[in-house]
Protein backbone atom coordinates (compact mmCIF):
# COMPACT_ATOMS: atom_id res chain seq x y z
CA UNK A 1 0.00 0.00 0.00
CA UNK A 2 2.67 2.55 0.74
CA UNK A 3 4.60 1.91 -2.57
CA UNK A 4 1.12 2.38 -4.41
CA UNK A 5 0.74 5.79 -2.15
CA UNK A 6 4.64 6.74 -3.40
CA UNK A 7 3.28 5.61 -7.44
CA UNK A 8 0.41 8.15 -7.16
CA UNK A 9 2.60 10.94 -5.63
CA UNK A 10 5.03 10.67 -8.66
CA UNK A 11 2.07 10.48 -10.79
CA UNK A 12 0.93 14.17 -9.49
CA UNK A 13 4.25 14.96 -9.56
CA UNK A 14 5.11 14.31 -13.27
CA UNK A 15 2.85 16.29 -13.75
CA UNK A 16 5.74 19.35 -13.68
CA UNK A 17 8.84 16.55 -14.56
CA UNK A 18 9.17 16.01 -11.12
CA UNK A 19 9.79 12.29 -10.59
CA UNK A 20 9.45 12.65 -6.18
CA UNK A 21 6.23 11.42 -4.47
CA UNK A 22 6.87 14.77 -1.95
CA UNK A 23 6.79 16.69 -4.96
CA UNK A 24 3.27 15.10 -6.06
CA UNK A 25 2.25 14.92 -2.47
CA UNK A 26 2.71 18.90 -1.78
CA UNK A 27 0.98 19.44 -5.61
CA UNK A 28 -1.92 17.65 -4.15
CA UNK A 29 -2.33 20.22 -1.58
CA UNK A 30 -1.99 22.96 -3.49
CA UNK A 31 -4.64 21.84 -5.76
CA UNK A 32 -6.68 20.95 -1.96
CA UNK A 33 -6.32 24.68 -1.27
CA UNK A 34 -7.86 25.83 -4.28
CA UNK A 35 -10.67 23.00 -4.30
CA UNK A 36 -11.03 19.68 -2.38
CA UNK A 37 -13.43 18.13 -5.43
CA UNK A 38 -10.93 18.78 -7.78
CA UNK A 39 -7.93 17.19 -5.63
CA UNK A 40 -10.39 14.20 -5.31
CA UNK A 41 -11.09 14.16 -8.87
CA UNK A 42 -7.13 14.39 -9.09
CA UNK A 43 -6.55 11.38 -7.26
CA UNK A 44 -9.45 9.15 -8.79
CA UNK A 45 -7.91 10.40 -12.51
CA UNK A 46 -4.11 8.66 -11.43
CA UNK A 47 -5.67 5.53 -9.70
CA UNK A 48 -7.86 4.94 -12.87
CA UNK A 49 -4.44 5.65 -15.36
CA UNK A 50 -2.39 3.92 -13.18
CA UNK A 51 -4.21 0.60 -12.45
CA UNK A 52 -4.89 0.93 -15.99
CA UNK A 53 -1.45 0.37 -16.48
CA UNK A 54 -1.07 -2.78 -14.36
CA UNK A 55 -3.98 -4.34 -15.44
CA UNK A 56 -2.60 -3.74 -19.04
CA UNK A 57 0.95 -5.69 -18.33
CA UNK A 58 2.48 -1.99 -19.22
CA UNK A 59 6.48 -1.30 -18.10
CA UNK A 60 6.45 -1.51 -14.09
CA UNK A 61 9.28 1.07 -14.08
CA UNK A 62 7.38 3.20 -16.15
CA UNK A 63 4.85 3.01 -13.72
CA UNK A 64 6.71 2.87 -10.91
CA UNK A 65 7.94 6.41 -11.92
CA UNK A 66 4.02 7.68 -12.14
CA UNK A 67 4.73 7.79 -16.00
CA UNK A 68 1.26 6.40 -16.39
CA UNK A 69 -0.49 8.53 -13.85
CA UNK A 70 -0.13 11.96 -14.66
CA UNK A 71 -2.37 12.19 -17.95
CA UNK A 72 -4.85 10.43 -15.66
CA UNK A 73 -4.57 12.99 -12.68
CA UNK A 74 -4.97 16.06 -15.47
CA UNK A 75 -7.90 14.50 -16.22
CA UNK A 76 -9.68 13.86 -13.23
CA UNK A 77 -9.02 17.78 -13.24
CA UNK A 78 -10.43 18.36 -16.45
CA UNK A 79 -13.73 16.64 -15.75
CA UNK A 80 -13.90 19.20 -12.22
CA UNK A 81 -13.17 22.01 -14.29
CA UNK A 82 -15.29 20.94 -17.73
CA UNK A 83 -18.29 19.01 -16.21
CA UNK A 84 -20.61 19.51 -13.00
CA UNK A 85 -19.70 16.42 -10.51
CA UNK A 86 -22.43 14.02 -11.66
CA UNK A 87 -22.43 10.07 -12.07
CA UNK A 88 -22.34 10.25 -15.71
CA UNK A 89 -19.20 12.63 -15.46
CA UNK A 90 -17.66 10.28 -13.23
CA UNK A 91 -17.82 7.42 -15.23
CA UNK A 92 -16.77 9.55 -18.19
CA UNK A 93 -13.18 10.18 -16.25
CA UNK A 94 -12.71 6.53 -15.75
CA UNK A 95 -13.49 5.83 -19.43
CA UNK A 96 -10.98 8.74 -20.39
CA UNK A 97 -8.26 8.27 -17.93
CA UNK A 98 -7.71 4.70 -19.45
CA UNK A 99 -8.21 6.55 -22.83
CA UNK A 100 -4.92 8.88 -21.84
CA UNK A 101 -3.26 5.33 -20.61
CA UNK A 102 -3.79 4.02 -23.92
CA UNK A 103 -2.58 6.74 -25.71
CA UNK A 104 0.07 6.57 -23.33
CA UNK A 105 1.10 3.06 -23.92
CA UNK A 106 1.13 3.99 -28.02
CA UNK A 107 3.63 6.95 -27.28
CA UNK A 108 6.18 4.76 -25.66
CA UNK A 109 6.32 2.33 -28.59
CA UNK A 110 8.27 4.96 -30.66
CA UNK A 111 11.27 7.13 -29.37
CA UNK A 112 10.94 9.56 -31.87
CA UNK A 113 8.74 12.08 -30.33
CA UNK A 114 8.14 12.23 -26.31
CA UNK A 115 4.10 12.42 -25.54
CA UNK A 116 4.86 14.67 -22.86
CA UNK A 117 0.84 15.93 -21.88
CA UNK A 118 -0.48 14.81 -25.51
CA UNK A 119 -2.59 12.12 -24.12
CA UNK A 120 -4.62 14.07 -21.82
CA UNK A 121 -4.58 16.51 -24.74
CA UNK A 122 -6.16 13.97 -26.88
CA UNK A 123 -8.76 12.60 -24.73
CA UNK A 124 -10.09 15.91 -23.61
CA UNK A 125 -10.52 17.20 -26.67
CA UNK A 126 -12.45 13.89 -27.78
CA UNK A 127 -14.21 14.34 -24.69
CA UNK A 128 -15.35 17.68 -25.12
CA UNK A 129 -16.07 16.79 -28.90
CA UNK A 130 -18.29 14.22 -28.16
CA UNK A 131 -20.23 15.97 -25.12
CA UNK A 132 -20.31 18.91 -27.34
CA UNK A 133 -22.19 17.01 -29.92
CA UNK A 134 -24.52 14.68 -28.12
CA UNK A 135 -24.48 15.73 -24.39
CA UNK A 136 -24.06 19.25 -24.13
CA UNK A 137 -25.73 19.05 -20.67
CA UNK A 138 -22.97 17.52 -19.09
CA UNK A 139 -20.53 20.37 -20.26
CA UNK A 140 -20.37 23.77 -17.56
CA UNK A 141 -20.99 26.88 -19.37
CA UNK A 142 -17.78 28.41 -20.13
CA UNK A 143 -17.09 31.84 -18.21
CA UNK A 144 -15.56 34.66 -19.35
CA UNK A 145 -12.09 35.67 -17.96
CA UNK A 146 -13.03 39.19 -20.14
CA UNK A 147 -13.26 42.64 -18.22
CA UNK A 148 -11.54 46.04 -16.63
CA UNK A 149 -9.16 44.92 -13.99
CA UNK A 150 -5.76 46.21 -12.39
CA UNK A 151 -2.96 43.69 -13.37
CA UNK A 152 -1.81 41.85 -10.63
CA UNK A 153 1.53 40.87 -10.80
CA UNK A 154 1.99 38.35 -7.90
CA UNK A 155 -1.36 36.54 -8.87
CA UNK A 156 -0.17 36.66 -12.30
CA UNK A 157 2.41 34.65 -11.69
CA UNK A 158 1.11 32.66 -9.28
CA UNK A 159 -2.24 31.00 -11.37
CA UNK A 160 0.86 31.11 -14.29
CA UNK A 161 2.01 27.76 -12.00
CA UNK A 162 -1.18 26.99 -11.06
CA UNK A 163 -3.25 26.97 -14.17
CA UNK A 164 -0.56 24.11 -14.96
CA UNK A 165 -3.20 21.94 -13.29
CA UNK A 166 -6.44 24.08 -13.70
CA UNK A 167 -6.19 25.78 -10.76
CA UNK A 168 -6.96 29.79 -11.10
CA UNK A 169 -8.66 30.46 -7.89
CA UNK A 170 -5.84 30.08 -5.35
CA UNK A 171 -2.55 32.34 -5.52
CA UNK A 172 -1.56 29.41 -2.57
CA UNK A 173 -1.94 26.94 -5.09
CA UNK A 174 0.85 27.83 -7.41
CA UNK A 175 3.35 28.80 -4.54
CA UNK A 176 2.78 25.28 -3.59
CA UNK A 177 3.35 24.13 -6.53
CA UNK A 178 6.86 25.98 -7.15
CA UNK A 179 8.02 24.28 -3.51
CA UNK A 180 6.89 20.95 -4.76
CA UNK A 181 9.26 21.45 -7.39
CA UNK A 182 11.73 23.17 -5.56
CA UNK A 183 12.16 20.16 -3.38
CA UNK A 184 12.98 18.15 -5.93
CA UNK A 185 15.73 19.81 -8.26
CA UNK A 186 16.52 23.81 -8.07
CA UNK A 187 17.09 24.03 -11.14
CA UNK A 188 13.85 23.19 -12.11
CA UNK A 189 12.87 25.91 -9.58
CA UNK A 190 14.73 28.35 -11.28
CA UNK A 191 12.73 27.48 -14.62
CA UNK A 192 9.51 27.23 -13.08
CA UNK A 193 10.21 31.01 -12.00
CA UNK A 194 11.14 31.84 -15.69
CA UNK A 195 8.69 30.52 -17.51
CA UNK A 196 6.14 31.90 -14.99
CA UNK A 197 7.37 35.16 -15.75
CA UNK A 198 7.99 35.58 -18.72
CA UNK A 199 4.75 35.06 -20.82
CA UNK A 200 3.46 37.99 -18.49
CA UNK A 201 5.43 40.87 -21.13
CA UNK A 202 5.10 38.75 -23.91
CA UNK A 203 1.27 38.98 -23.14
CA UNK A 204 1.36 42.54 -22.38
CA UNK A 205 3.00 43.74 -25.60
CA UNK A 206 0.78 41.86 -27.24
CA UNK A 207 -2.20 43.65 -25.62
CA UNK A 208 -3.56 40.49 -23.69
CA UNK A 209 -6.39 42.18 -21.59
CA UNK A 210 -5.53 42.15 -17.74
CA UNK A 211 -8.24 39.79 -16.33
CA UNK A 212 -6.69 37.01 -18.68
CA UNK A 213 -3.22 37.74 -17.35
CA UNK A 214 -4.64 38.18 -14.36
CA UNK A 215 -6.34 34.38 -14.55
CA UNK A 216 -3.20 32.69 -15.02
CA UNK A 217 -3.90 31.63 -18.41
CA UNK A 218 -1.01 33.08 -20.39
CA UNK A 219 1.57 31.22 -18.60
CA UNK A 220 1.00 28.39 -17.55
CA UNK A 221 2.25 26.18 -21.01
CA UNK A 222 5.25 28.36 -20.79
CA UNK A 223 6.06 26.82 -17.26
CA UNK A 224 5.80 23.45 -18.59
CA UNK A 225 7.97 24.67 -21.44
CA UNK A 226 10.95 26.37 -19.11
CA UNK A 227 10.71 22.76 -17.40
CA UNK A 228 11.17 20.54 -20.15
CA UNK A 229 14.17 22.23 -22.52
CA UNK A 230 15.78 23.84 -19.32
CA UNK A 231 19.24 22.54 -18.01
CA UNK A 232 22.53 24.03 -16.37
CA UNK A 233 23.85 25.45 -19.53
CA UNK A 234 23.44 28.73 -21.47
CA UNK A 235 22.42 27.19 -24.71
CA UNK A 236 19.31 25.57 -22.69
CA UNK A 237 18.19 28.29 -21.22
CA UNK A 238 18.18 30.38 -24.55
CA UNK A 239 15.84 27.33 -26.45
CA UNK A 240 13.81 27.14 -23.27
CA UNK A 241 13.07 30.79 -23.50
CA UNK A 242 12.08 30.51 -27.06
CA UNK A 243 9.88 27.61 -26.29
CA UNK A 244 8.12 29.59 -23.53
CA UNK A 245 7.54 32.31 -25.94
CA UNK A 246 6.16 30.32 -29.09
CA UNK A 247 3.93 28.66 -26.66
CA UNK A 248 2.61 32.08 -25.18
CA UNK A 249 1.79 33.38 -29.13
CA UNK A 250 0.18 30.11 -29.59
CA UNK A 251 -1.68 30.54 -26.52
CA UNK A 252 -2.85 33.92 -27.68
CA UNK A 253 -4.10 32.75 -31.10
CA UNK A 254 -5.83 29.66 -30.15
CA UNK A 255 -7.31 31.66 -27.68
CA UNK A 256 -8.55 34.28 -29.84
CA UNK A 257 -9.95 31.57 -32.11
CA UNK A 258 -11.93 29.98 -29.42
CA UNK A 259 -9.98 26.46 -29.17
CA UNK A 260 -9.75 24.58 -26.01
CA UNK A 261 -6.38 24.99 -25.75
CA UNK A 262 -5.15 22.88 -22.92
CA UNK A 263 -1.30 22.15 -22.76
CA UNK A 264 -0.93 21.78 -26.82
CA UNK A 265 1.13 25.07 -27.11
CA UNK A 266 3.61 23.86 -24.65
CA UNK A 267 3.83 20.03 -26.03
CA UNK A 268 3.62 22.15 -29.75
CA UNK A 269 6.36 24.89 -28.88
CA UNK A 270 8.43 21.69 -27.09
CA UNK A 271 8.58 19.12 -30.49
CA UNK A 272 9.19 22.79 -32.73
CA UNK A 273 11.95 23.08 -30.43
CA UNK A 274 13.41 19.77 -30.25
CA UNK A 275 12.99 19.38 -33.81
CA UNK A 276 15.18 22.10 -34.86
CA UNK A 277 17.77 21.14 -32.41
CA UNK A 278 17.98 17.80 -33.98
CA UNK A 279 18.52 18.96 -37.76
CA UNK A 280 21.12 21.44 -35.94
CA UNK A 281 22.80 18.60 -35.16
CA UNK A 282 22.63 16.95 -38.22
Amino acid sequence: MGEFLLILGRGVGQVMFQNNALSGGLMLVGVLLNSWQMALLAVAGNIVGTLTAYLFGYSREDIENGLYGFNGTLVGIAIGAFMSITLPSLLLLIVVSCLSTWIVRLFSLQRFISGFTAPFILSVWILLFVCSCWFPSLLLKSENTAGTQAFAFLQSFSLNIGQVMFQGGAVLTGLFFLLGILVNSRVNAVYTVLGALLPIPVALLAGVESAVLNAGLMGYNGVLCAIALGGTDWKSCIWAMGAVILSTILQIIGMKLGITTLTAPFVVSVWIVIMIQRMIRK
